[in-house]
């Protein structure tokens, strides 16, 4: 794969199976270089293969495809108005005839959509639209008054006065949107009760959430009348009602100031308001990043939920009482995303070397059929590779190692390795398509991905191996120990299997936590030949006050930096910058919020001032999550950017000879 190839990408999201089961509505996601823009349509597909997919939709960018409960009618979103009411709410008949209808406008995105069970009505989220949006000139807007944190996020801004809300409307568009969750307080996700007088929703909306971080799920009816419904120390998402309206299935955790930790999958009775969690000796995450979406009831006995398992993520079958789980999804793969109904379980799965297509199965048993073929000319450009799995070291390290198209084992010492580290730290490399690993290793570099101690996919204290020795729950290490250590472990081990790769040629590579730990790693070794450190921490202290995400950092450190600022800078590689003699390409987008690009600033000044060797790129209005949504022209950029610098310092010393 190369940078431009960027251009042909295609995959398949936000699946939706129709109430009959009999088919299934998704999303192919495109891109658009010459326009620097992403392109989304709808397209329909019957689960038995009797027909090929079609194409139902060709706007711009249309979204979140649901069903109404009779199977007549999708809704979903899109951005087909003018600049300041962009994005829309529509309803199409899928059969015909008719048009589509479009029942909203706004300037703030429609999102999460769902239909009453009597089809009357629409349920979704959306930001309240603030009273001077319509004011460009910032010198013209009035102050903003701060009184919590949290109050922007990055790739949205400014939220304090733009809370996520729970609506409701006709979707004949004889009422205006009705706002269920007026106020300050925000709602992350929801469900319908079985009846459809009301929702369960979940949110922060207590005093003191900022300071104690615990989510709730709440009820509210249709006149806006809002009960707590989950109660102590727990953070709660995705809910689902059962089908007789008795329980409420989430994910979730206790204890809210112990991170990171592995998501359990609850189940809450209405009746009697107790909840408890399920498969509780199967110690994996129940929330994937990306989200695949909520779990599904099978039955009023049973659960579809997905987790992450060491580079995959795997579907399940949860019975709730208490019945070992069954693994209904598994292979070498991702589900993304997934939706049930009526023996139908539609997954957008994605491959180690292939984006995500659309897959059926079909009542928990037989093979899954892959129904969609989005991604096919996609892959005959990009031609993408299989790398080879192992585990490195006493700790079973998942390792995944591309080799380029032209490698051939038998010349020693001639190939230049790039070294990956990921986010998060909470999150894991696996076996689903990644551009990164494929552009390098198209560029002939041998690429290294590997998921150390600190990530998910393992059990909890896996995760918890990097947590602040000072935690309460489950101390660590901190970060920069075990997990450098591992990654130290998989380089030696991907260099003893491939004695092709040239050892004075390793460059290392990561983002956000893998910024900081490429970061960490070439203030504390000499033996890579050059490094590219991208929106990074490279400042635990200062990040502390300046992220949007700020004072969350005292859940995995144990401490805040008030009480104990040196434990920040311990772990700082600011405080080693005087060690760093590695050629470092830093970059950041400016808008970083999580970030912020301060973070890289504060490394290039040092390194300058020392006169090291050191290049600052900077991307203007890219926030945190440019390698994977910032623009496409940005997005090819940065490859072109990354392949130019490891090409000058990882080059083959003129006059050696190759054996």
């Amino acid at each position: 794969m190369e940078p431009s190839d960027l251009g042909a990408y295609r995959s398949v999201s936000a699946v939706a199976v129709s109430p009959d089961g009999s088919r299934v509505a998704y999303v192919v996601g495109a891109i658009d270089m010459s326009a620097n823009r992403y392109l989304s349509n709808l397209w329909l597909a019957p689960v038995d293969g009797s027909s090929a997919p079609r194409q139902l939709t060709s706007g711009n960018s249309d979204q979140s495809p649901t069903w109404s409960p009779d199977g007549r009618f999708l809704a979903f979103a899109s951005e087909r108005g003018a600049t300041d009411t962009k994005h829309s709410l529509h309803v199409l008949p899928v059969d015909g005839p008719g048009e589509i209808i479009t029942i909203g406008t706004s300037s703030e995105a429609f999102t999460s959509l769902s239909w009453a069970p009597d089809g009357t009505t629409l349920a979704y989220l959306q930001r309240a639209p603030i009273a001077d949006a319509k004011v460009t000139d910032d010198k013209a807007r009035p102050p903003r008054r701060i009184t919590r944190f949290f109050t922007r996020l990055d790739g949205e801004g400014w939220t304090h006065d733009r809370p996520n809300h729970l609506w409701v409307v006709p979707v004949d568009g004889s009422l205006a949107p009705s706002d269920l969750t007026p106020g300050e307080y925000e709602f992350s996700s929801f469900g319908w009760l079985h009846d459809g007088q009301g929702l369960v929703c979940a949110g922060s909306a207590h005093e003191g959430w900022d300071h104690d971080l615990e989510t709730h799920l709440h009820t509210v009816t249709l006149d806006g009348t809002r009960r707590q419904i989950t109660f102590g120390p727990i953070m709660s998402d995705a809910p689902s009602v059962s089908p007789n309206g008795r329980y409420v299935a989430f994910v979730g955790r206790d204890n809210p100031l112990s991170d990171p930790h592995n998501w359990c999958l609850g189940v809450l009775d209405l009746g009697t308001g107790e909840h408890h969690w399920l498969g509780a000796d199967f110690d994996r995450t129940w929330n994937p990043y990306p989200s695949p979406g909520a779990p599904k009831w099978l039955d009023d006995n049973s659960l579809l939920g997905v987790v992450e398992d060491r580079g995959n993520a795997h579907m399940y079958r949860v019975p709730t009482n208490g019945a070992p789980i069954e693994l209904v999804v598994g292979g070498d793969q991702i589900v993304t995303a997934f939706d049930y109904a009526s023996g139908t379980i539609a997954m957008a799965v994605s491959l180690v070397d292939r984006p995500s297509e659309l897959v059926v199965h079909r009542d928990l048993t037989g093979t899954a059929t892959t129904v969609s073929d989005a991604t096919r000319s996609f892959c005959a450009v990009a031609k993408p590779l299989t790398p080879e799995r192992f585990t490195a070291g006493e700790h079973a390290i998942d390792v995944w190692v591309f080799l380029p198209p032209s490698y051939d084992p038998s010349r020693v010492a001639s190939y230049p390795l790039l070294l990956n580290i990921h986010g998060g730290p909470f999150s894991q490399y696996g076996n689903r398509f990644l551009d990164e690993a494929q552009v390098q290793a198209g560029a002939g570099y041998v690429v290294v991905l590997s998921n150390p101690r600190g990530g998910s996919g393992r059990n909890t204290a896996w995760a918890r191996a990097i947590a602040g020795p000072k935690s309460a729950d489950l101390p660590g290490t901190g970060w920069g120990s075990v997990d450098a250590d591992d990654i130290f472990t998989v380089l030696d081990s991907v260099l003893a299997r491939h004695p092709a790769v040239d050892t004075a040629r390793i460059g290392v590579i990561g983002g956000s936590y893998g910024g900081y730990l490429t970061s960490w790693l070439v203030a504390h070794s000499d033996r890579f030949a050059a490094a590219c450190s991208e929106r990074s921490v490279n400042n635990l202290l200062s990040l502390e006050w300046t992220s949007d995400i700020a004072t969350a950092f005292r859940t995995e450190l144990g401490v805040t930096h008030l009480d104990d600022p040196e434990e920040y800078l311990r772990m700082s590689p600011i405080r080693f910058v005087r060690n760093i003699h590695t050629p470092l390409l830093i970059m950041h987008s400016e808008d970083d919020l999580r970030c912020p690009i301060s973070q890289a600033e504060e490394l290039f000044v040092a390194l300058r001032m020392l006169d090291r060797d050191v290049e600052f790129v900077r991307f203007p209005g890219e926030g945190h999550e440019l390698s994977r949504s910032g623009s496409p022209i940005h997005r090819r950029q940065r490859f072109e950017i990354q392949l130019e610098f490891f090409g000058r310092h990882l080059a083959v010393p003129a006059g050696t000879v190759v054996v």
